[in-house]
């Protein structure tokens, strides 16, 4: 059963059927049919097309695994509880949903894929010029932050919670700027742009963390509701709109910044790696 509420001074449909529920798994097709896909064709480029055309002797299991985990994140994260809790109920539950897709899946996918199979997609030299721009540093740096802003902005964010066709474009635009935003660090294809290893790569890093601290202290630090939607929302775990949105601002401000140097103190201890592997290879020669 939908609930009938007035966001903007507009009736809209809250989609929860009577309560959340943690034993509800609701499945969406579209995203159901999407993950299938993904898996299946990084699982047919790893193997039967591999073998076919000779690319690589296999896929590390890791990487695999760090594939196939990213496609789990996004059937998880679209899916079930926390679709539910994200769309009908609690602002936090959204920020926790958008963690996951900008954060931690596009890292996972990245890292699962081989450079021998990602060079076939870049068949001709246009293509490659522009996955080359849209790859660069300052133009991923630029696309994530306008898109990460201007979605979070109270007139977008609820448009896209009262239109369904425009809360996919939403995760849409999240996800592929988001894939962007970690391409420079975790790129596996060498001949497309790339940062140095080390402190270029821990700068870059940081700076993102700039823009996202402002967007979160904002909402963090409101003395009223900022999003309509969540203000109307049916109240679940005794948690009030605003605490709510608190804790949201808080999900994106403390964890989102954790991953941000936890990938820094990565490429760090990489870099250090490489340079101690390097020095010793000096140290070594006659």
């Amino acid at each position: 059963m939908s609930a009938a509420h007035a966001v903007s001074g507009v009736p809209v449909m809250f989609h929860g059927t009577g309560g959340f529920s943690w034993t509800r798994f609701e499945l969406h097709p579209s995203v159901l049919i999407g993950c299938v896909l993904l898996a299946a064709l990084y699982l047919a480029g790893a193997g039967p097309l591999r073998r076919r055309h000779g690319w690589a002797e296999r896929v590390h299991p890791a990487r695999a695994a760090a594939f196939l985990s990213g496609v789990a994140v996004i059937f998880l994260a679209l899916n079930g509880p926390i679709h539910d809790l994200s769309d009908n109920f609690l602002f936090s539950a959204h920020m926790l949903q958008h963690m996951l897709l900008m954060l931690v899946m596009p890292a996972l996918l990245l890292l699962g894929l081989p450079a021998w199979l990602v060079r076939p997609l870049l068949g001709s030299p246009a293509i490659e010029r522009t996955a080359r721009w849209l790859t660069h540093p300052a133009v991923a740096f630029v696309l994530y932050n306008v898109v990460f802003i201007a979605w979070h902005l109270p007139r977008f964010y609820n448009w896209a919670l009262e239109n369904h066709d425009v809360h996919v474009v939403q995760h849409l635009m999240f996800m592929a700027a988001a894939t962007l935003m970690w391409w420079p660090v975790v790129n596996p294809v060498p001949e497309l742009e790339r940062l140095p290893r080390g402190p270029l790569q821990m700068l870059y890093l940081f700076a993102f963390a700039i823009p996202a601290s402002i967007v979160s202290a904002f909402i963090t630090l409101s003395e009223r509701v900022i999003y309509p939607w969540y203000a109307e929302a049916p109240r679940v775990f005794e948690l009030s709109a605003l605490d709510d949105q608190r804790l949201g601002g808080l999900i994106m401000w403390i964890p989102g910044m954790l991953i941000f140097w936890i990938a820094i103190s990565a490429v760090f201890f990489r870099w250090v790696g490489s340079e101690i592997r390097e020095w010793r290879r000096e140290a070594a020669l006659p």
